[in-house]
């Protein structure tokens, strides 16, 4: 029953922490774009453009830092895009994002192909660990906790959320929805960014084509488990992350290998199909908002 040991063993429990993160950074990505009311399934491919930004500059620099800093703001350019398809020109928000994740995965392979001759980049450097744990770990959990304030406790956080539940009524206090919207937005790709840098700097120490493998899509449906609460989609990636986690942890007889690495998505669909009638989202999610008059 040596599998069953390794279930439960602390290096199981660390690699669930360690595969968590680029899910739940994406699942609170996720969370700040739709508390606005805009669906943002381009979450897959910023967490591949943060994982290639992120890989590129850490090796041209020689600074993780910096890397990690321009996987934000490359997720940040990926999101503004998005937020003007959807928020500016009112395209529908489905199609703009998957369009950006089919964009990504092709731009990513042909700048790996251009710059290094091959689609696989490994990363040269990594920030300095703290208790056997990347810094960015605690950097997650700390954002967790602020989201949280922010998104319950500040004026601010009210504005978003009321404006991904009643835009008009937003709109009738003199609050522009489209500078909501653009934040919500803009939000999602920096964190969804930063979980596609730690991905590539910090995890995988390498980059290569679809390293994100459905962690985008993951997150999201970590955020409707988790019913759109900060600390609901932090629990259900950590779900996710411990399914990742026993790919490479463990080997029951008679199971094949396959089938622990199907885990995850399998997982997925369960979740989604529970999920279905009993997690409520925003109520303006994927409306356009029409000004009257």
């Amino acid at each position: 029953m040596d599998w069953l040991t390794n279930i439960f063993a602390i290096s199981t429990l660390l690699a669930t922490i360690r595969m968590a993160v680029p899910i739940s950074l994406a699942a609170l990505g996720g969370l700040f774009s739709e508390s606005t009311g805009v669906i943002n399934i381009a979450l897959e491919g910023i967490i591949l453009m943060g994982a290639f930004a992120g890989t590129i500059i850490t090796n041209t620099t020689g600074s993780p830092l910096l890397g990690l800093i321009m996987a934000v703001v490359a997720g940040t350019g990926m999101a503004l895009i998005h937020a003007i398809a959807s928020v500016t020109f009112k395209a529908n928000h489905i199609i703009s994002g998957v369009a950006l994740n089919l964009f990504a995965t092709g731009v990513t392979f042909f700048l790996a192909l251009v710059l290094t001759g091959g689609s696989q980049i490994s990363v040269q450097n990594s920030l300095p660990k703290f208790l056997g744990l990347s810094p960015v770990i605690y950097v997650t959990v700390a954002i967790f906790f602020l989201s949280g304030f922010f998104l319950y406790r500040t004026k601010l956080g009210l504005r978003l959320r009321a404006t991904g539940e009643h835009m008009a009524a937003v709109d009738s206090v003199g609050i522009s929805v489209t500078k909501m919207r653009y934040l919500g937005v803009l939000v999602s790709g920096a964190l969804a960014g930063l979980g596609g840098g730690y991905l590539a700097i910090e995890q995988a120490n390498f980059f290569t084509k679809g390293m994100s493998a459905g962690r985008g899509y993951i997150g999201l449906a970590s955020m409707i488990f988790g019913k759109w609460t900060p600390w609901g989609a932090a629990g259900a990636a950590s779900l996710f992350g411990f399914s990742q986690a026993l790919q490479f942890r463990i080997s029951i007889p008679f199971v094949p290998d396959e089938f622990l690495q199907m885990l995850p998505y399998l997982i997925t669909i369960a979740v989604l199909v529970g999920a279905v009638g009993r997690a409520t989202p925003p109520a303006e999610d994927g409306n356009h908002f029409l000004k009257e008059g």
